[in-house]
């Protein structure tokens, strides 16, 4: 625990990083302003220092999962002309479906004001849904401009048909329920023939 008054060195990094772990161990339901500073070692009200209340610490939390996602799949395109096409497709899928995707997908849905400056913050142009579905058209475009995807392919469609099925199985996951990671793979496998 942090001795009262003493800055914490990236405590926000510190707070966000407690939260997927509390939502990956116990879900959604569990995260409180106090699990959150808990698990952090932070002093309980350090979150409300930090953000205006547990609302804006959510989708604060969902916009940094975006961001990293959206980092993560840029650099997608430079991959073109390495490795195995379908592969590079199923590990972009796989990033949006690590933990806790689902747990954080299932709290943003359950906190209207989290949604809100979520769907505000996209309005404005941070990384979202699209961003993910754009990096697999640019990477697929990349590919078919060096004759791995076929000249046919509506790179645009294959990548809302991968985009979607993750996105799909994201919002659809639960504990112990059905493995998303080999449905995916299914998908895309089926998608690169």
């Amino acid at each position: 625990m942090s001795p009262r008054g003493v800055a914490i060195a990236g405590v926000r990094e510190r707070l966000f990083d407690a939260a997927e772990r509390i939502l990956g161990r116990d879900g959604p339901g569990a995260l409180t302003s106090r699990a959150v500073t808990s698990e952090a070692g932070c002093a309980k009200g350090i979150l409300h220092s930090h953000f205006t209340d547990l609302d804006d610490f959510v989708a604060q939390l969902v916009l940094r999962r975006f961001q990293q996602l959206g980092e993560a799949v840029a650099a997608l395109p430079a991959l073109a002309g390495e490795g195995v096409v379908g592969e590079h497709l199923t590990a972009a899928a796989l990033l949006l479906l690590d933990s806790p995707g689902p747990a954080l997908a299932a709290l943003a849905l359950t906190r209207p004001a989290a949604s809100a400056r979520i769907r505000e913050a996209w309005e404005r142009g941070a990384p979202s849904f699209d961003t993910f579905e754009d990096s697999l058209a640019a990477y697929l475009r990349a590919e078919q401009q060096l004759g791995r995807v076929p000249a046919a392919r509506d790179c645009g469609a294959l990548a809302l048909a991968v985009a979607g099925t993750t996105h799909h199985l994201l919002m659809t996951a639960w504990p112990g329920g059905p493995e998303p990671r080999e449905r995916i793979r299914q998908v895309v496998a089926a998608l690169m023939v």
